[in-house]
Formats: structure tokens, sequence, C-alpha cells
């Protein structure tokens, strides 16, 4: 693994055999900061709240921590089958599912049981594998409090608690459900609480206050906002020359996995239908793409059955997206903040990467808040006719009427979108 990484080597920590063994079968050697930070800390038994961004490594910065405490204390006897010793909460179903895939490569060796607890699908296999008894218990706030109600298990043996992307948690609403979890868990000073947040902001702060035990605080300063490795770069195209350029420049740099990302739902199935009928075999993914089906469509994206995907900023947090080589931001988003969450899904991990940017008659007034944000101008490119390509008719988008929802949709139309990719 060649991320940005320190001297530091996991076999140095004081940890079972055991997870040596599945740490150096999954490929981690080096500690990346926030793993050679957190670490030593949380072995000893102390709260961590840790300020990283995604890509930094936090996942096994956590789980060395968590697995290596349920080891050491094995109160097998004291504790019931339906009782997790471990709860790790993340904000959406893809980062929950990463945590488990990654968790479960790590602890290969440790007959540690894992269960899973997120929205969408799999109701009864999720509620049997947790009625069955785990370990570690990784899951989406909602769907967790849905089983802990229904009494399906009980966290009062709970000796680890795991917050990942706690600011992303507020953002989408959990706060109550996480405050409603952390109340059912042993008091702070009994247990182990690890926190990380994109930023250790008041209000994260609050939240260790009062549900953790006096943490160490742990800031992985990014260089910058942006991954250094990252090249960016600005093109001011006029509304109609946006789907030319894109069309030119994919075809100028051949990306080898690439996201699209566009401001509205409308907007996104226009340029999706405009990649699939040009050639460039595509994925959409927007908000109103089900919870599985988008899981679906990030298999077959990451395995390489198609190298585009079309998203929204829904589809911008939380998701492990490996190795994309080009974001595209075919509508500049409204705050740095975003910018940086999407150029954010290339160079991960030490890799290099390109984010290129349209700044258009719509949204080319954003710019100033961005580079103001990123503290830094981002090279501007100019458009040339031979950047623009003359396009192929895009594909037809099959409608199909949708119930209407209560609050309608703000983005206007919705439509059958998944119908072409076995095209």
């Amino acid at each position: 693994m060649n991320h940005h990484l320190t001297e530091t080597r996991f076999k140095d920590f004081d940890i079972d055999p055991r997870l040596i063994k599945g740490l150096d079968e999954a490929g981690y050697e080096f500690c990346t900061p926030i793993q050679a930070q957190s670490i030593p800390i949380s072995l000893t038994g102390k709260d961590v709240a840790g300020e990283a961004q995604t890509g930094t490594g936090k996942t096994a910065a956590f789980m060395v921590a968590c697995i290596n405490r349920l080891l050491t204390n094995p109160d097998h006897d004291k504790h019931q089958k339906n009782q997790p010793r471990a709860m790790i909460l993340a904000p959406t179903r893809e980062l929950a599912i990463q945590i488990h895939k990654d968790a479960s490569a790590i602890g290969k060796y440790t007959g540690l049981k894992l269960g899973l607890a997120y929205g969408g699908t799999d109701y009864e296999k999720q509620r049997n594998i947790l009625q069955d008894g785990v370990d570690i218990l990784v899951g989406t706030p909602g769907r967790t409090i849905d089983f802990f109600k229904q009494k399906v298990f009980n966290l009062r043996s709970c000796d680890v608690v795991v917050l990942d992307e706690a600011d992303r948690m507020f953002d989408l609403g959990f706060i109550d459900d996480m405050r409603y979890l952390l109340r059912h868990c042993p008091e702070p000073d009994k247990r182990l609480s690890l926190l990380f947040s994109a930023t250790l902001s008041h209000r994260i702060g609050e939240l260790a206050y009062v549900h953790m035990n006096d943490p160490a605080e742990i800031r992985i300063q990014a260089e910058t906002k942006t991954a250094d490795k990252i090249v960016q770069s600005i093109y001011y195209p006029a509304n109609e020359e946006k789907i030319p350029l894109l069309l030119g420049l994919m075809n100028k740099l051949k990306p080898t996995r690439s996201i699209v990302f566009i401001n509205t739902k409308r907007v996104a199935d226009k340029v999706y239908a405009w990649l699939e009928g040009n050639g460039y075999k595509s994925a959409l993914l927007s908000g109103d793409v089900p919870q599985n089906k988008r899981q679906t469509l990030l298999k077959k994206f990451q395995d390489g059955e198609f190298n585009t995907l079309v998203a929204t900023d829904v589809a911008a947090r939380g998701l492990h997206i490996p190795e994309v080589s080009h974001v595209f931001n075919f509508d500049l988003p409204q705050s740095g903040e975003d910018y940086v969450h999407r150029i954010g899904r290339t160079a991960r991990a030490g890799a290099s990467g390109f984010a290129i940017s349209f700044a258009c008659e719509d949204f080319a007034h954003y710019i100033m808040d961005i580079e103001e944000y990123i503290d830094q101008k981002i090279g501007k490119e100019a458009v040339t006719s031979d950047l623009l390509t003359k396009p192929k008719p895009p594909i037809k988008m099959e409608r199909r009427p949708r119930p209407n929802k209560p609050g309608g949709n703000r983005s206007g139309g919705g439509g059958n979108r998944n119908q072409n990719h076995r095209r």
C-alpha cells in the first residue's frame, strides 16, 4: 500500500499476534499518520477524538484498537450471546459495508464475529446474524436503533464504541439516534470510545464531552485542504459547450475510471444519456437510485464493467470508490467543502489524480468561494475548438410515471435510469 506513510509499523505495536497476521495478510505494514498517532493512545484504553479526512486510513486506526481490546479482555463468560462487545456507527450503508469488509480482513484470524445493520435491504438476514450473536456490530444509526428497540440485541456489554465520520452523521440528521444508542451503552468511563470526523467542530466537541471520557484530540492536518497529488484545472465553457467539452476531454485524457459530478438529478440524467450515446459506458448514481442498486452499480464500477460514474452530491460522501483517475465537476459545487469532498475521490491514499471543473454561466460565481476555501487558485485552461467534440445524439431515457411523493421532487423528473446497463 503506497499511502502517505510514516516510519511506524503495525507490528511494532503491542498487539495480539492473530491481529498482526491479519494486518500483514491484508497488506498493512506501515501506518498512515492517523494510525501512527491514534493507535498507541487507544491501545492504552484512552478515548480518542480524531480529525482526519476520508481515505487516510481511519478504519484500520480504530479497528486495530477495537479488536485488540476485545482479544485482551475476553469477557465471554460474562456476556450473553445477543450482546455485541463493540458497536461501530457510520453515516452511510456504503461506509458501513466497507468498514465491515476491512474489519473482516484485519480480524480474519481472531475468531471474532461481525454483523451489519443498515437500511434498504437484507432485513431478515441482518436480523438473524445479530440475533445469533456478534462480537462487533457495524451499522448505520437508523437500522441499528430499529433492531435495538426490537430487542434483537442489547448494548450492556458494549466495551468499544466507534463513531466514524461523526460530522456527516450530524449532517444527515442522525444525532438523536446516536445519542440514544450511546445512552444505552455502559458509562463512558467503562468503555473505550473512538470518534473520527473531518472537523472537530464545536458540535462534535459537545458530543465528545458528554459521551466520551476525556478523549485525546488528534488532528491530522492535510498539507492543504485538497490532496497535494491532485492536479486541478478549470475551464470556462458556455452552457452549450459543456457536453462537447466533456466528450472532448474524455476522448483526449482517456480516463481509466472517472466520476462526473452534477448538481441536479435532471442534468445528471441528461449527461448520462449523452455519455452512453457517445460510447462511454456509464452508470448513474443519484439520490433516487435505490440503495441496493447503488451497491450493485458501485461494485460494477469497481470491477471495471463501466468506467464512468455520473453522480450528484448524494453519492459524493461516505462512498468508498477505488482509484478514480479523474473527477469532472460538470457543474461547479456550491461550496468549497463540497468541492474538496468531490475531488477527494481521486488521488486516494497517495496515488495521483486529476480534478477538472467547468465554470459555466450558471455556476461560475461559486469559484471565488471555492478558491478562498482551498486557499489556492485553480489553474485556468482555455476552451479551444479542438477540445470540443461534436456529440452523437444521446440515448433515449425511458420514462415511467412516478407516484407523486408528498412535497414533490425538487429537482424535476424521475425516470427509470438503470435499464440500459446491460446493453
